[in-house]
């Protein structure tokens, strides 16, 4: 049966509009609900924060651990001790120091090339090594009880000639 007259929406249907109040009361608690819940956790955060930084106020420094590294690997000698020159220099002023140091060289296994004087004067005896050869050096200076092993200083690659190796002797 159809009203003469248009009825409003609301008064059909009551139950409608007291689903929206409901709902719109149900959100409006949820809303002061998150805001209490969010304040109070706030609340304890923001004394949790203060009190840790208390702490690390009171606490001393850490000291910085020093990094650990790896000594470098000792250079492997390429060229056998049959096969590696070594030039021989007298750097005392002695004559025949030279002949009995290479002579020494020649008894541990090495090839001599070169026995002469050194150009200066030297206040220990070294080792000196051409680039590349530095674990020939180790190891002549280790045959020979010589502690200074280094690479070529004050001295040309190309005053070696076909050596490896310079042991200057002093002593």
């Amino acid at each position: 049966m159809d009203h003469p007259l248009p009825v409003p929406d609301a008064l059909i249907r009551p139950w409608r509009t007291a689903a929206y109040i409901a709902a719109a009361i149900a959100f409006a608690e949820l809303l002061l609900l998150i805001a209490i819940g969010g304040g109070a956790l706030m609340g304890a955060l923001s004394d949790r924060l203060q009190l840790a930084a208390q702490e690390r106020a009171l606490a001393p420094a850490p000291q910085a651990k020093p990094i650990a590294r790896r000594p470098a690997p000792a250079p492997v000698a390429k060229v056998p001790r049959s096969r590696t020159v070594v030039m021989v220099l007298n750097g005392n002023g002695r004559a025949g120091a030279a002949a009995a140091a290479a002579s020494r060289v020649q008894s541990r296994g090495y090839k001599v090339g070169t026995v002469g004087n050194a150009l200066r004067q030297v206040s220990r005896s070294l080792v000196m090594y051409k680039p590349g050869f530095a674990g020939e050096g180790k190891r002549l200076g280790k045959d020979l009880g010589v502690k200074l092993v280094g690479p070529l200083d004050g001295m040309r690659v190309g005053a070696l000639g076909r050596a490896h190796v310079v042991f200057i002797l002093v002593s």
